[in-house]
C-alpha cells in the first residue's frame, strides 16, 4: 500500500508535523495581530477595521519570516521572487476574509465593542487561516517531488566465460 510519496501512514505523519509547524508559526502571528490591534485601538483612535488592517499586515510579515525559515525550510526556495509575490497574494485575499468578517460584524451588525471586535477579529483570523494553509502549501510553499530510492546497478553482462579444459 505505498504510493508515490511514501505510504499512508507517513503521509499522515508528514501533515501532522506540517500541520504542527503551521500551527506554531501561526498561533504566534494570532499573538502579535492581536497584539498589535489593541495596542493601536487603546493609543489611537484609528477606526476598528483600520487597525485591524494594520496588525494584519504585521502579522503577515511575521508570518512570512516563519513559514520560510521555520515551517517550510525544506520545501523548494528556488524563484524567491516568485513565491514572495505568490505570498503576497494569498495573504492580501487572507486579509480581506479576516478583516471581511470583523467589518461584518461592526458595521453590518454593531458589534463593536472591545469584546466583540476581538471576537470577531478571532473569528476571521481562523477563517482566514483555513485558506492561507491551503494556498501556502499548494502554491506558495510547493513540497518539493519526493527523492527515489538509489536503485542497485544490475551487474553488466560480459563475455561468457571460456569452458575450462582438463
Amino acid at each position: 500500500m505505498s504510493t508515490q510519496g511514501g505510504s499512508v501512514l507517513e503521509r499522515v505523519r508528514g501533515l501532522v508535523r506540517e500541520v504542527a509547524k503551521f500551527g506554531a508559526v501561526g498561533g504566534l502571528g494570532v499573538l502579535v495581530n492581536l497584539g498589535v490591534f489593541n495596542l493601536i485601538r487603546s493609543t489611537t483612535d484609528l477606526q476598528v477595521v483600520r487597525a485591524s488592517v494594520m496588525a494584519t499586515i504585521v502579522a503577515i510579515a511575521t508570518n512570512y519570516l516563519g513559514f520560510r525559515y521555520f515551517a517550510y525550510r525544506d520545501r523548494a526556495q528556488s524563484g524567491r521572487t516568485r513565491e514572495m509575490a505568490l505570498f503576497a497574494g494569498f495573504s492580501v485575499i487572507g486579509l480581506v476574509i479576516e478583516n471581511g468578517v470583523l467589518y461584518t460584524a461592526t458595521y453590518g451588525f454593531g458589534w463593536d465593542g472591545p469584546l466583540a471586535s476581538n471576537v470577531f477579529k478571532f473569528i476571521g483570523i481562523g477563517t482566514a487561516t483555513v485558506f492561507r494553509f491551503w494556498s501556502y502549501r499548494t502554491w506558495v510553499f510547493k513540497a518539493l517531488p519526493p527523492v527515489a530510492p538509489p536503485v542497485a546497478a544490475e551487474p553488466v553482462p560480459g563475455p561468457e566465460p571460456e569452458p575450462a579444459n582438463n
